[in-house]
């Protein structure tokens, strides 16, 4: 029986071909599971960093809630009435943020009531 160079044949004892493979076939086929594992493995990083990311923007949103809540006591605290706006709060009081990603709703009822302190990020 004559074989071709680049068929690969398995044979029975008694005989009968078992497989019949090309080369290429064969190559094909060993490639599936590492491609397979790698898409796999990339997909989960690339939800992973999405997910770290979101995490990351909520705690930003957090910390700028909280850093303006603390200068707003801080205020009063030390002149006696609530700052009129955020601005005063940046002003004397250092509090920094990025207006193009950030918006701080302050609404003010009276001096000595403390604001209704809002922050929304509105993305990048």
């Amino acid at each position: 029986m004559v074989r071709e160079s680049n068929t690969k044949q398995r044979y029975h004892k008694d005989g009968r071909v078992l497989v019949n493979k090309t080369s290429s076939q064969s190559f094909l086929r060993g490639l599936v599971l590492p491609v397979t594992l790698f898409l796999l493995l990339f997909l989960f990083l690339l939800f992973g960093i999405q997910n770290i990311a979101t995490g990351s923007d909520r705690e930003s949103l957090k910390i700028l809630k909280d850093a303006v809540v603390r200068a707003t006591i801080q205020c009063y605290a030390i002149e006696g009435m609530y700052p009129p706006d955020v601005a005063y709060l940046e002003n004397k009081y250092g509090i920094v943020y990025d207006h193009n990603r950030y918006i701080v709703h302050y609404e003010i009822f009276a001096g000595n009531i403390l604001p209704d302190i809002t922050v929304v990020d509105i993305g990048r």
